[in-house]
C-alpha cells in the first residue's frame, strides 16, 4: 500500500525526506514527521480545521479520560475485525488514534487541520498522520481493513474505494441525548439529536451499539468541551464564565457507535 498524490492519484514513492509520483508532484515530510497532503486549491480557508485554541481543548478534555470508553470501545471493535490496516478520518492531535496503533499492523490518522496534525506526529511517533481532506483521501484503492470516523464527514465514495472488500468502515455519532445539559446553557429550547439515517453506499450496517454515561467535569474541563463542540459559537459570554466558575458540572454522554461492512 502506498500514499497515492492528491493532485493526480498516482502512487508516491519516498525519496529522502520527500513523496514524489510520476508526475514529478513532491510532497515534503515536515520534521514531525507528518505529510501535508492537501494542495492549496483544495483549502476552503487559509487554515482549515481546528485552531490553536481548540485544539488545545479538544487534548485537555480528552487527556482527562472522558471519552475513553468510547475510545475502547471502537479499539475493542478493531480487534474483532482484526484489523491490520487502519484509517482515523478527522484523527485530530491522535487521542484515538494512537490507541488503535497498539493492535493494528500500520496506522493512518488523517485531518484537515495543520496544527492538530503537527502535535499528534509530534506525540505519537508510530502513527502516520498527514494533513488532507477527507474528500479525496489520498490514499490506493482497496487498501485498508477498517477506517474510523469519530464524528468527522467523509466523501462516501472515497470509504468504498479504499476499504478492502469484508472490511469495515466504524463510525460513532452523538445519540439523542448527547451533552443535553451543555446544551441547555445555550438554547431556549433543547432540542435532541436527530436519529442517525446515514447509508453508505457499498457497505451493509452489521453492528449498531449504544454507549451513554455521565460525567462529573471540572468547570474548567466543562470550559474545554464546550471550546471542541460547534455550541461554542453560539455560546454567550456569560456561559463561559458560568462553567469557568463551577466546582463540578454534570453533563451526560450518548454516543452511537455503528460498523458498515464493506459488501463484496
Amino acid at each position: 500500500m502506498s500514499w497515492s498524490c492528491p493532485l493526480c492519484n498516482a502512487p508516491l514513492e519516498r525519496h529522502n525526506n520527500s513523496y514524489l509520483c510520476p508526475q514529478r508532484h513532491q510532497f515534503d515530510l515536515a520534521k514531525e514527521g507528518y505529510l501535508n497532503l492537501l494542495p492549496v486549491q483544495f483549502k476552503r480557508s487559509r487554515d482549515p480545521g481546528d485552531s490553536v485554541e481548540m485544539m488545545q481543548a479538544r487534548r485537555a478534555f480528552l487527556d482527562a479520560g472522558h471519552y475513553q470508553p468510547l475510545r475502547d470501545a471502537i479499539s475493542g471493535l478493531l480487534i474483532q475485525v482484526n484489523a491490520a490496516n487502519v484509517l482515523d478520518i478527522g484523527c485530530g492531535e491522535g487521542y484515538y488514534t494512537h490507541v488503535f496503533a497498539e493492535n493494528a499492523e500500520h496506522t493512518w490518522g488523517l485531518d484537515v487541520s495543520k496544527v492538530a496534525v503537527r502535535y499528534g506526529a509530534k506525540r505519537y511517533p508510530q502513527v502516520d498522520f498527514c494533513v488532507a481532506s477527507s474528500q479525496r483521501l489520498p490514499f490506493s484503492d482497496a487498501c485498508m481493513d477498517a477506517v474510523v470516523r469519530i464524528y468527522a464527514p467523509c466523501n462516501p465514495q472515497e470509504l468504498e474505494r479504499v476499504v478492502k472488500q469484508g472490511g469495515v468502515v466504524i463510525t460513532a455519532t452523538p445519540g439523542p441525548r448527547h451533552l443535553m445539559e451543555l446544551k441547555g446553557l445555550i438554547y431556549d429550547e433543547i432540542r435532541l439529536h436527530e436519529a442517525n439515517s446515514e447509508a453508505l453506499p457499498g457497505f451493509r450496517l452489521s453492528e449498531t451499539q449504544q454507549l451513554a454515561y455521565p460525567m462529573k467535569l471540572k468547570g474548567s474541563e466543562a470550559v474545554a468541551l464546550l471550546q471542541m463542540t460547534p455550541f461554542a459559537w453560539r455560546a454567550k459570554p456569560e456561559v463561559w464564565e458560568k462553567l469557568a466558575g463551577l466546582e463540578t458540572f454534570d453533563c451526560q454522554t450518548d454516543f452511537l457507535i455503528q460498523v458498515w461492512q464493506r459488501e463484496d
